[in-house]
């Protein structure tokens, strides 16, 4: 399989560059996603296919999430972006009520094959209403896929899937990922399927498990541990639903100790899901308390300085998975 090294933003383009190819039947619409406006992943596209298949819409998030959820009920497969995800408030109901119901209403005679991309701000000092990670909001919701990509390349390959999945998918990209690189195969039919973890580091004393922008700091806070002699492995899930529970489960089953790591905020976080699964699965082999890592429950602060108080750091993972050490006798030989 052929790679090139690319950011974040030039493979979601890629992917989606791809899919306008192989299918007709997909489009993509959103605010300011074509050109000359467009200066993200869809840049260039509306030059290339047309703005027939590469629409401007209207400022208006329950507009778009509709009229994809309308355009998916006749056969197509649209891919809209809600540029913020603060903003996708506005089409909850569009979503909640409408595209994640569909399949069941109607007894699966009919699907919303919809992909809603949307990107977070997060760390990035845009304030308390342009920064928030609300993925869980979409987890507790029957019917709904939720993909948050860590990597260029899995950023190609779980973007490709969600297109050509029948059920709608959130795609949550981060925008502190954009500009990071990576190989990325460009072959027209890769794809990475939902709901399947991936080990991005192999250990054995602890399990940081992370999405998104966290795995980029559980592994900065696993170079940290092995340097105290603490093996980490680290589990990227890649996407929250579908879970890849047994691929968490036998992680943590060999090392006994688990961290768990979003810049959601922690209470009622993603990880809270998590932790309660392995709670309930591995009660009797855990070694210590699950450890979780997530955003203090605050508004995000405009001011860059606060804000950086309020994230995880791979200082405080490993202040974490330090603590999981507690109790069996090794944590002093840590430190000499």
């Amino acid at each position: 399989m052929h790679e090139q090294e690319m950011t974040m933003r030039a493979a979601l383009n890629l992917a989606l560059d791809q899919a306008l190819q192989a299918d007709d039947r997909v489009f993509l619409l959103g605010e300011d996603i074509a050109d000359p406006g467009a200066s993200g992943p869809t840049a260039g596209l509306s030059t290339k296919f047309g703005r027939d298949r590469v629409l401007d819409t209207p400022i208006s998030e329950a507009g778009i999430v509709g009229a994809a959820i309308g355009a998916a009920i006749d056969g197509l497969r649209p891919v809209a972006e809600v540029m913020i995800m603060d903003f996708i408030g506005i089409a909850a109901d569009q979503l909640i009520n409408n595209a994640a119901k569909l399949r069941f209403m109607t007894a699966g005679r009919t699907t919303a094959p919809i992909t809603i991309r949307t990107q977070v701000y997060a760390g990035l000092a845009t304030g308390a209403t342009h920064s928030q990670s609300l993925e869980a909001w979409f987890m507790h919701i029957p019917g709904m896929k939720v993909i948050v990509p860590s990597t260029p390349r899995d950023a190609k390959g779980l973007l490709t899937s969600a297109i050509f999945d029948e059920d709608p998918c959130l795609f949550v990209e981060t925008i502190r990922l954009q500009s990071r690189k990576g190989p990325v195969p460009v072959n027209p039919g890769f794809c990475i399927p939902l709901g399947q973890a991936d080990i991005k580091r192999p250990g054995t004393d602890v399990t940081l498990i992370g999405y998104g922008r966290s795995v980029h700091d559980a592994l900065a806070a696993a170079d940290t541990l092995a340097e105290q002699g603490v093996s980490a492995e680290v589990v990227d899930l890649r996407s929250l639903v579908p879970l890849d529970v047994e691929a968490v489960i036998e992680s943590v089953r060999r090392t006994r100790r688990a961290v768990i790591v979003h810049d959601a905020v922690q209470f009622a976080g993603p990880g809270a899901e998590v932790a309660a699964i392995l709670s309930a699965e591995l009660f009797v082999e855990l070694a210590a308390p699950i450890e979780r890592v997530g955003a203090r429950f605050v508004p995000n602060p405009a001011a860059a300085a606060l804000e950086a108080q309020m994230y995880p750091t791979p200082e405080r993972i490993v202040e974490a998975g330090l603590r999981t050490w507690d109790g069996v006798g090794t944590r002093a030989n840590l430190h000499g």
